[in-house]
């Protein structure tokens, strides 16, 4: 039976020491939706997204990702249903672009043709020439560069798509046209998503679900507009007024 929920935060616990980082999280991402974590810097929105592909692990309660525990073994075949873009884009700088987006899919094994023919139509619905595949990253533009990067994380077809704010290091022209190119690719294909953010203002724009996190406390989550309309939490309500109105 298919889960509910893409992933889900039980009571989940980190410390670095004596910083906590994350209390007792309890937290639920629908399936086929983008939920965004939103919070200022040490919120534990990051941490909490590096725990579903198992780069962090939590010193007590469970991450589950479409039902089942994020494993301790096994871990990288675990990571090739999961994309993850960074800000910044993260390309490898001595590498093509097509180099780059395929990376993973040679490591599977993929034959060149099948690498290309996906590459080429990731592009396409990202708006970018075909001509830019043998470019090297120097080469492009910030706005071309991130969209790459969001290509290489959809190369293997992931179940699940993991952002870390991959649109903060672009002005706010090409921000704007990420978001488009974004939300067809995403909704096109079904993929569910997290997004960490600070900025609720995208986290509206992108987002059909919220997670608002203060200080590693949910502070508040559910439906976009459900959390916006009506915030529960003096920091949520504060959030909401600053950024929003």
């Amino acid at each position: 039976m298919e889960s509910a929920a893409c992933v889900e935060f039980v009571e989940v616990a980190k410390s670095y020491g004596q910083l906590s980082v994350l209390q007792n999280m309890s937290a639920t991402c629908p399936v086929g939706a983008v939920t965004a974590f939103v919070g200022a810097s040490g919120s534990g929105k990051t941490t909490s997204l590096q725990m579903v592909n198992g780069l962090v692990r939590p010193d007590s309660g469970m991450v589950r990702v479409f039902g089942e525990a994020v494993p301790t073994q096994g871990i990288e075949q675990f990571r090739r249903q999961i994309g993850y873009a960074v800000q910044g884009a993260g390309l490898f700088p001595h590498l093509s672009a097509f180099a780059n987006i395929s990376l993973v899919a040679r490591l599977e094994g993929w034959s060149e043709e099948r690498m290309r023919e996906r590459a080429s139509a990731l592009m396409q619905q990202m708006n970018l020439p075909l001509s830019a595949a043998e470019r090297l990253p120097r080469d492009l533009s910030g706005g071309q560069q991130q969209r790459i990067g969001l290509c290489r994380a959809l190369m293997l077809e992931p179940q699940l798509l993991l952002l870390d704010e991959p649109f903060s290091a672009v002005d706010p022209i090409t921000r704007s046209e990420l978001y488009d190119h974004f939300d067809r690719v995403v909704h096109d294909s079904g993929v569910s998503a997290l997004l960490v953010t600070h900025d609720l203002r995208e986290a509206r724009r992108l987002a059909d679900h919220l997670v608002i996190l203060e200080g590693g406390v949910i502070r508040q989550s559910g439906p976009v507009q459900d959390v916006l309309q009506n915030p529960t939490h003096p920091y949520v309500r504060r959030l909401v007024e600053s950024q929003l109105q």
